[in-house]
């Protein structure tokens, strides 16, 4: 399949010697990294890293092997915390017991609770050693801890950084935990995380087992319950403009083998390569949030609401909580911009203009 490019255009009015400067939080590395470390409209200025999917020292390692796929040795990569503020893989198996199995537990978790299309993820320790399959990276982490990163380069270019989140917040609450002008530093946070009332758009297979995650349980979502007070922190912290990519414009994407393909052709040789050993089938999570990034235009249905997150030990402990105007508590609670649905089509040229500016660049 074919995708015209040249409508979308992300980002042209960002002009070559203004790129916006990005630094990227996440739980490992994947395509949402590789259109913005690609991209011409963006400087990514640093990656950190925190344990969600799987644990910080093993998402370290795969953004430092990403990178060299990418020959991007210039960016640094910051390890961050390795444990949630309050929550713990016991916490999680006690809150289990008592209400349910959850569908996706990240770095706890050791099998599906149903036979699933996705691969069963290995279960590792925090602290074991990490061996990735296509082999270690040469490239080693910069000496600092993340939340003092984040900090640090925000005090250097206040206003200008936009933060890219697309795991548990845990590295955010630290950061302004430890400097109450963090947040208020921060050009823009855009993070992946939260749910609403996701509905399952897409009539296949892959699509239906994701709806296992939300189908009876809509407003849980596996980053914000991993660490549910460091969302609750965030979302109490003064950011001078904070948008919100939850669950819900996720359900009408996926990780087609088709759109691998597309985006393995337009990029460079070691990429390609990287992203057609990649598994199909998942929803566009994080790469909306990177796809807003580029190109804010794709995005078709979005709400300015108060946003919060559960943290009592309970049934709904990680729940989003939202209100309109007018409705919230008061409690320090900010105004978040919320993206409700995206143009999938959109998002996807945008994924793949990134690769052939990647193949543009010299290298």
């Amino acid at each position: 399949m074919m995708w015209i490019l040249l409508a979308v255009s992300p980002g042209t009015a960002h002009a070559a010697d203004a790129k916006r400067k990005v630094i990227i939080d996440d739980e490992g590395f994947a395509l949402m990294h590789l259109m913005l470390l690609e991209s011409s409209e963006v400087d990514v200025v640093g990656i950190t890293t925190v344990s969600g999917n799987t644990w910080a020292n093993r998402a370290t390692a795969m953004v430092l092997r990403g990178l060299e796929i990418a020959h991007r040795p210039d960016v640094p990569v910051v390890q961050g915390a390795t444990y949630p503020l309050l929550n713990s893989e016991a916490l999680t198996d006690r809150w289990e017991a008592l209400y349910g199995k959850l569908t996706w537990k990240g770095a706890w978790m050791k099998q599906w609770v149903e036979p699933t299309a996705q691969s069963t993820p290995a279960y590792y320790g925090p602290d074991d050693p990490v061996n990735l399959p296509d082999g270690n990276p040469a490239l080693k982490p910069a000496p600092e801890i993340a939340a003092n990163f984040l900090i640090r380069m925000v005090h250097k270019y206040p206003g200008q950084i936009t933060i890219v989140a697309c795991g548990p917040l845990t590295n955010l609450a630290l950061a302004q935990r430890l400097d109450p002008q963090f947040a208020s530093l921060v050009g823009e946070l855009v993070y992946m995380g939260g749910s609403l009332n996701p509905q399952q758009v897409l009539d296949n297979l892959q699509a239906s087992q994701f709806a296992r995650e939300f189908a009876n349980s809509p407003r849980r979502e596996f980053n914000a319950r991993f660490d549910p007070e460091a969302a609750s922190i965030v979302s109490h912290s003064p950011w001078r403009k904070l948008t919100v990519v939850p669950v819900d414009p996720s359900t009408a994407t996926q990780r087609t083998p088709g759109l691998l393909r597309q985006m393995a052709k337009a990029a460079p040789p070691d990429v390609a390569a990287f992203i057609s050993r990649l598994e199909p089938g998942f929803p566009l999570w994080d790469e909306i949030a990177a796809g807003y990034v580029l190109d804010p235009g794709m995005v078709t249905n979005e709400e300015d609401l108060y946003v919060d997150f559960d943290t009592q030990f309970g049934a709904s402990y990680g729940d989003m909580l939202s209100w309109r105007e007018h409705y919230q508590p008061g409690l320090g609670e900010q105004k978040a911009h919320v993206i409700r649905a995206i143009d999938p089509r959109r998002l996807e040229a945008v994924m793949v203009e990134a690769m052939a500016q990647g193949a543009r660049r010299p290298r």
